[in-house]
């Protein structure tokens, strides 16, 4: 029987809502859900930011792709410390950790993220944001 290709995701990727896309057309195998995802897409829903929710929303709706795919939290969730210094990289290593220590390729939409899981040799799925062009609006001012 073929071993299943794993694959950890990490919080910008999943708060994009790029995940069930890419699992519905592209990609098929065990998703590994670090806690400390979780704990990052919480701490920005109770926040009321979008992205927590979009990001919760994103994985439950994962669940709809079963059994083209398998789901499996994983690790510990983090300390309020490091979901405080959440900007400073203290998640982003734990969840390098975790794509290391489970031998999977890490799906990121973060360029930061991707590189520096590179330079562990950890094989990275680099998602591409779409950023809105913003369109330049001229003013003339008469007066």
């Amino acid at each position: 029987m073929a071993k299943k290709q794993k694959y950890l995701v990490d919080t910008s990727v999943v708060a994009q809502r790029k995940l069930f896309r890419l699992f519905k057309t592209k990609l098929s195998g065990q998703i590994l859900i670090p806690n400390a995802v979780i704990a990052e897409l919480e701490n920005l829903a109770n926040k009321g930011n979008d992205a927590g929710f979009h990001g919760l929303e994103e994985i439950a709706k994962l669940h709809k792709l079963k059994p083209r795919i398998s789901i499996k939290f994983i690790g510990l969730r983090p300390t309020e410390h490091q979901i405080k210094f959440a900007k400073s990289g203290e998640i982003d290593a734990l969840i390098r950790e975790l794509a290391y220590k489970h031998h999977a390729t890490l799906i990121t939409a973060d360029i930061v993220q991707a590189k520096s899981a590179m330079a562990y040799n950890i094989k990275v799925f680099f998602v591409k944001s779409r950023t809105k062009k913003k369109k330049r609006k001229i003013f003339f001012f008469r007066k």
